[in-house]
């Protein structure tokens, strides 16, 4: 298989769901445009739209190049795994753990904090906060790597991966509270997103699952909503330009790399704590 005729397989899922993601937007604004606690900020709104159209045109320029790093991971490995549905299962629970495992490490190393602080930058949260995805997110394919090498076929993989990042959307609202007992044990939720945009100190690092809140609960991450998060980072932004928001901790992260005095300070500095 070519890269090519991987590229025709693949299903552009979002391309699909694009209409229903505008709809739930207009019904999420029309609910809230008279609460004054939670409406729309129309700058903040700006800001979440340009970052998220930003990502489409770097999503579209980067994707032939990961499409190819997946294929030749594919044909690395000397086994295969049939395209049952078992194997769709396997694909999904294994881009959701690896996603947990980004995520995790996004808030806990510097480097990798910086191709996620724009997620986290708006002190809002409504659907278009799903938007804010980084311009500098794809560095983080590395750790993808072990369902590439699993020898599961990538255009399994790779719409799992579409799956579980559409999942992400309907999590960043405030306007659902909390759902059934048994779905808020097993899957992500809009309260347990909120936690883990939330500054307080309670919910700090806390519920990276995607799709799975067993994650979470599994790796002792988890907290449930208890109290009304204040969200943004602990460093609130100083604009909503979408250069800034993108580029900041990566500016800032340069200018301390750069005052580093031995390179172990320097390795401190990008693999430390954010």
């Amino acid at each position: 298989m070519t890269p090519r005729q991987f590229e025709q397989d693949l299903q552009p899922l979002l391309l699909y769901a694009a209409p229903l993601i505008f709809v739930c937007i207009i019904v999420e604004y029309w609910l809230v445009k008279r609460d004054p606690h939670h409406r729309y900020d129309s700058e903040d709104l700006k800001a979440s739209v340009g970052i998220g159209l930003g990502s489409l045109v770097i999503n579209g320029l980067f994707k032939a190049f990961i499409v190819g790093i997946s294929l030749f991971c594919y044909e690395l490995v000397p086994w295969r795994l049939p395209n049952a549905w078992w194997s769709w299962g396997l694909a999904y629970l294994g881009i959701d753990l690896c996603n947990y495992g980004a995520h995790y490490i996004a808030h806990k190393q510097r480097i990798w904090w910086a191709t996620h602080v724009t997620h986290h930058s708006s002190e809002h949260f409504n659907l278009t906060t799903a938007f804010r995805n980084s311009w500098t997110q794809h560095i983080k394919i590395i750790f993808f790597l072990p369902v590439w090498l699993s020898g599961i076929h990538p255009v399994i993989t790779f719409t799992c991966y579409q799956i579980d990042l559409l999942y992400q959307f309907w999590i960043h609202t405030e306007v659902i509270h909390k759902l059934p007992r048994w779905f808020e044990y097993i899957f992500v939720t809009p309260s347990h997103h909120r936690v883990h945009h939330g500054k307080n100190e309670l919910y700090v690092d806390k519920n990276f699952g995607t799709t799975f809140i067993l994650w979470d609960r599994l790796f002792g991450t988890f907290q449930e909503e208890t109290e009304a998060p204040v969200y943004g980072i602990t460093k609130p932004v100083e604009s909503q330009n979408v250069i800034y928001l993108n580029f900041h901790e990566w500016r800032d992260i340069i200018k301390d790399v750069r005052r580093a005095k031995s390179l172990r300070e320097a390795f401190a500095i990008l693999f430390g704590p954010p």
